[in-house]
């Protein structure tokens, strides 16, 4: 189950590398095993889901502007994201600064960018709650605050190069599924649930779906990792996997 090929490296792999390179002292993930885990997707190898590989081409593109540690962290969802949708972009936040390349990016014209936030904190003339017609030619670009909510809020007050952009305010029916970290609110959904539903708007189901299933699979393999327990090819998690699967025939999605 080891992962047998190389990856090459995407946005989010390359700014964790970049944050080590920068590191004081080697990061350790708090509640985990510690000790050696691979280097494609964060798990120890007896659990890699390396094999997986799911990257697809998608109409929609993603932006994730991280908090300074994000990348770092194991249970971080952005990752999956950037496992998935091809065109995702990463970028470190500071509040004294901000990366040329990002607004590059954000002034692009292919792309329409979109601020993914909560519209109760956001004036309303701002807010969209579904995506409009775009021109031809032009792909919507999600830009999604990867943080704890308290460091989203400070993130999205402080980077006044946003302020021009449109805020899409989504409205989840569904209550979070991600385990890996404790929310004081059901409704709080992690980065890579939040990129499902913005797929699902752009209505690319299939990559909304095959996301969500390997959330799902990724979670099971790192609470098994996490309890010493090994994960079960057979369960809910890769059962759904292989479902999402058989529906993308004949575009072929791998299995463990």
């Amino acid at each position: 189950m080891g992962n047998d090929r190389l990856k090459t490296p995407h946005a989010v792999s390359r700014l964790r590398t970049e944050r080590l390179a920068r590191s004081a002292k080697p990061f350790m993930a708090r509640g985990g095993i510690k000790g050696e885990r691979c280097p494609g997707c964060r798990l120890v190898p007896s659990h890699c889901i390396c094999a997986l590989s799911p990257e697809l081409p998608t109409q929609a593109g993603m932006c994730l502007l991280m908090a300074d540690i994000e990348p770092l962290k194991p249970s971080n969802t952005g990752w999956l994201i950037a496992d998935v949708v091809q065109d995702t972009f990463a970028f470190g936040w500071a509040r004294t600064e901000v990366d040329p390349a990002l607004l590059a990016l954000l002034a692009d014209p292919q792309w329409q960018a979109f601020v993914v936030f909560p519209g109760e904190f956001v004036a309303s003339e701002r807010v969209v709650h579904e995506l409009p017609v775009l021109p031809e030619g032009r792909r919507p670009l999600f830009v999604m605050l990867d943080a704890t909510w308290p460091e989203a809020r400070k993130m999205f007050r402080k980077s006044p190069y946003l302020n021009h952009l449109p805020v899409l305010s989504l409205k989840p029916e569904q209550l979070s599924r991600y385990q890996l970290r404790r929310s004081r609110r059901d409704d709080h959904l992690c980065t890579s649930e939040v990129a499902s539903l913005c797929l699902e708007l752009t209505g690319e189901s299939q990559a909304a779906q095959t996301l969500q299933a390997y959330l799902d699979v990724y979670t099971h393999h790192y609470l098994q990792a996490k309890h010493q327990l090994p994960p079960d090819l057979q369960g809910v998690a890769h059962a759904q996997w292989r479902a999402v699967r058989r529906e993308m025939a004949p575009t072929t999605l791998p299995e463990l």
